[in-house]
């Protein structure tokens, strides 16, 4: 599962970020070597929602930064997005579901990325 911070990097997250831009990466060189072979290796790559990382990321980015976790949550993890909220499980889920359901091999290797807006390419 990779994140919207496998397209983009975010302040204090130095290894998360890292991590989430080799599992893209690692599924594009999957996608190449691999197809037709095993199934499309595809990202579906959510942005936060509301799980206890993030949960544990609102104080500590609040202290780093000077704001309350109000604003932290308002300014910093929302504040990309379209329409101020966290993507659900339910819509990562929703997405999977789309992408094992898909028909052909034409999203091979590409990122879908779940951020309500926060990421657009």
């Amino acid at each position: 599962m990779g994140s919207v911070h496998s397209h983009e990097a975010s302040p204090l997250k130095s290894a998360y970020v890292t991590a989430k831009h080799g599992l893209l990466g690692l599924a594009r060189v999957l996608a190449k070597e691999e197809l037709p072979t095993m199934s499309v290796p595809t990202s579906s790559a959510p942005d936060s929602y509301g799980h206890p990382l993030v949960d544990k990321q609102i104080p500590e980015q609040a202290k780093e930064l000077g704001m309350s976790a109000e604003d932290v949550v308002r300014r910093v993890m929302l504040g990309n997005t379209v329409d101020g909220v966290f993507t659900t499980l339910d819509d990562v889920a929703q997405t999977a579901l789309f992408l094992c359901s898909f028909p052909s091999a034409a999203l091979t290797g590409q990122s879908i990325v779940v951020s309500h807006g926060w990421h657009m390419q």
